[in-house]
């Protein structure tokens, strides 16, 4: 049986890996009140968890009051982190907050990185070797061949400017609906979701791990694309199912939106959500992952 790291409402996990260990943060809206937003946890090992203070100092409300999915990023000594909010699943877009430390509080910088998408979710920031950061996120691209989110790449000016805006995946496979006959956009769609990517440099590739399908159903699951630059092209083997974490691999319901972390020993873990027997809590889960010619797969294999 797999065991979640800690008992707490944790979705979207976001590992950052510090001088002083782990700092852990994801989405709860139980921490997301007056005094902070996104939940925060830390550890010297990635086995035993602390919570800590929320993260994030609230914004005016006039913004949203939900707030998705940050993840957390060190550059020039200070970090950055980037998130979402909206209302709902309405009007979100993806902002910058800037903290002295990892632990926050992270004051948000003012600025809108998606003006121009009608929905933004889900930012992974992605540093190459050779020092050039992207943005990785999700959008809504309702006109599509397969209408729905899709992942999108830019390459960041700054931490708080991005230059164009390239799709990076767009859904390939009946397993990615996220709904049939979804009423959005003032139409009815077969809609698609591609969402949480995650990027990784392993044997000379990129690997862009990404969730799939609908974060309440049991389609839920993450597969990878491969590419040979951040930008793309991004090329993913469509199958009937997600390959890297889905229920039928991990007895677990609803497992997706992910994050890759260093471990204590060098391996490269997967950190990544699933929901309780209830399906009442999202709690995180971390595992190694192993590449074999196939691609990356849980080290400890299926359920």
């Amino acid at each position: 049986m797999r065991e979640p790291v800690h008992p707490r409402y944790f979705a979207d996990p976001f590992v950052l890996r510090t001088d002083d260990g782990y700092v852990a943060y994801g989405t709860d809206p139980l921490a997301d009140d007056v005094s902070g937003v996104f939940a925060v946890m830390t550890s010297p090992d990635l086995v035993d968890w602390t919570a800590a203070p929320p993260a994030l100092t609230p914004i005016a409300a006039n913004f949203g009051s939900d707030f998705w999915a940050p993840e957390v990023a060190f550059d020039g000594g200070v970090y950055w982190m980037y998130y979402s909010v909206g209302r709902g699943i309405e009007g979100h877009h993806i902002r910058v907050a800037r903290s002295e430390t990892a632990l926050g509080p992270f004051t948000d910088l003012g600025v809108n990185l998606t003006p121009d998408e009608p929905f933004g979710i889900d930012a992974h920031p992605f540093r190459d070797a050779d020092g050039a950061w992207y943005l990785f996120f999700a959008r809504d691209r309702p006109g599509a061949s397969r209408p729905g989110t899709q992942l999108a790449v830019a390459r960041m000016r700054s931490m708080t400017e991005l230059a164009e805006v390239h799709t990076a995946l767009e859904p390939d496979a009946d397993w990615q609906i996220y709904e049939h006959h979804r009423a959005i956009y003032g139409t009815k769609l077969n809609w698609h979701t591609l969402e949480g990517p995650s990027v990784i440099r392993h044997g000379g590739e990129y690997f862009m791990f990404f969730s799939g399908g609908s974060w309440e159903g049991d389609n839920y699951g993450v597969s990878f694309a491969r590419a040979e630059h951040p930008l793309g092209p991004w090329h993913h083997d469509a199958r009937s199912e997600p390959d890297v974490l889905s229920t039928a691999l991990t007895g677990l319901a609803g497992p997706g939106h992910n994050s890759l972390v260093t471990g204590p020993a060098g391996e490269i873990d997967i950190a990544y959500h699933a929901w309780d027997a209830t399906r009442t809590v999202r709690q995180a889960y971390i595992e190694e992952i192993i590449w074999s010619d196939a691609g990356p797969q849980l080290s400890s294999g299926s359920c």
